[in-house]
């Protein structure tokens, strides 16, 4: 099973709304497969300026565009299931069916200020994991279903009702943001795709790769374990570090990224969205959008 090259954007909301629908709209424009934003209840570099709320934003955005698919790595600190799982029900359909869903653990309190700023609790890692696996179980269950009940330790429901289906069947695509070996065990289980950004932000090029090559490795482990053929599972980047800065610099450094990581079996990538109209604008960006990235697209990885 191959899967077609994919391209988004990832723009944070630390900007004027009008500004977030010009970078969603030019991002649409240019070619590009996904948008996504952020789901943060601050932003962890300046808790105290501007932020909007992901799921909220995300819906208006979707409502200024017509083709671009639309996604959010939600967190699940943040979330009851359910309800995550009728938000995305909503949005599936205000999106005419571009919803991709992506869920993450959310970060720990020594870096997210939200646990402190909102009163929420601040997990231990264990059972962070084992609260991830069952609401990502719940998501699947309640968006494929129109009734689920669910008996766990952390999370009960008796018949949730949901209603109407989602556009898309059996349900909206499950992105995962996973990088630890538990984390990895349950993108291999109930992911569509899995995402990972490999490492520290001031990590060297080289370290990241070989984190991501290693989480690669125990993916697929973990799937042919399962019975699951591993190439099922997209693999999705976020491209990160200095590699996230100079990306765009030219075609032959968006080609470099591409390579390094397609030969790992990655075939979706993730690029936040460049700060400055200039960047934008600029030639070398709108060749690898027009050129590029429609080559690539055509080729099964």
């Amino acid at each position: 099973m191959g899967h077609h090259f994919r391209f988004g954007i990832v723009t944070l909301q630390d900007v004027p709304w009008e500004t977030l629908v010009k970078r969603w709209k030019s991002s649409e424009e240019l070619g590009f497969d996904s948008a996504w934003v952020a789901d943060h209840f601050a932003n962890y570099e300046n808790p105290s300026g501007s932020w909007f709320d992901g799921w909220t934003l995300t819906a208006a955005l979707a409502s200024q565009t017509t083709r671009i698919r639309i996604g959010i790595i939600s967190s699940m600190p943040l979330r009851n299931p359910v309800v995550l799982a009728r938000q995305a029900l909503t949005l599936d359909h205000v999106s005419n069916g571009r919803l991709d869903l992506g869920v993450g653990a959310g970060a720990p309190g020594n870096i997210d200020p939200s646990y402190r700023m909102t009163g929420i609790e601040n997990w231990s890692p264990p059972e962070r994991v084992a609260r991830f696996r069952e609401v990502v179980h719940i998501l699947d269950q309640c968006l494929r279903n129109p009734e689920t009940t669910y008996k766990g330790r952390y999370y009960q429901l008796e018949g949730a009702m949901m209603a109407p289906p989602p556009v898309q069947k059996p349900r909206p695509p499950i992105t995962i943001g996973a990088m630890g070996s538990s984390m990895l065990r349950i993108a291999a289980r109930y992911g569509d795709t899995w995402n990972t950004y490999g490492g520290e932000f001031n990590a060297p090029p080289e370290t990241i790769l070989e984190n991501v090559k290693n989480q690669a490795k125990q993916v697929n482990d973990y799937c042919l374990k399962i019975g699951r053929n591993p190439n099922s599972l997209r693999r999705s980047l976020l491209v990160w570090g200095s590699e996230a800065l100079t990306v765009f610099d030219s075609e032959e450094a968006f080609k470099e990224v591409i390579n390094r990581y397609s030969q790992v079996g990655f075939s979706e990538f993730m690029f936040f969205h460049p700060d400055t109209a200039p960047v934008i604008s600029s030639r070398a960006l709108k060749e690898i959008a027009g050129g590029i990235m429609p080559e690539l697209r055509r080729l099964l990885h």
